[in-house]
C-alpha cells in the first residue's frame, strides 16, 4: 500500500502541491481539497507538473471544493479522478498513512 497526500493550498499560492508531488513515491494517490483543487486545472501552470506526476502517482480533486469555486468538468486536467466525500474516506482506508500537505 502506499500514502495518499492530501493539497489544501492553491499552486499559485504555496509549494506545497510541488513538494507533496517531490516527496511523494511511485504509487502514491495525491489528493487535492479546498483551494488545491486549482492544481487541477487544464491550461494553468501546474499542468505540466501535475501531468508529470499522474506518470506514476493517481491524483484526485474533491468534487464539493471543485464545485465551491466553480470548477467544472471541463477545465479538469484529463486523468484526474474527481471523488466525493465517501471517495476521499475510500482513499483513506486504502493508504497506509495520510500526510496533509499545507
Amino acid at each position: 500500500m502506499a500514502d495518499l497526500l492530501t493539497v489544501n493550498k492553491s499552486p499559485f499560492e504555496k509549494n506545497s502541491l510541488e513538494t507533496a508531488i517531490k516527496y511523494s513515491t511511485a504509487g502514491s494517490a495525491i489528493l487535492l481539497i479546498e483551494d488545491g483543487v486549482y492544481g487541477a486545472m487544464k491550461g494553468s501552470r501546474a499542468e505540466s507538473m501535475v501531468k508529470d506526476a499522474m506518470a506514476d502517482k493517481k491524483v484526485y480533486a474533491l468534487k464539493s471544493d471543485l464545485m465551491a469555486r466553480a470548477i467544472k468538468d471541463d477545465r479538469i486536467i484529463d486523468g484526474i479522478e474527481v471523488v466525493d466525500y465517501a471517495g476521499f474516506v475510500d482513499l483513506v482506508e486504502a493508504n497506509d498513512k495520510v500526510q496533509a500537505w499545507l
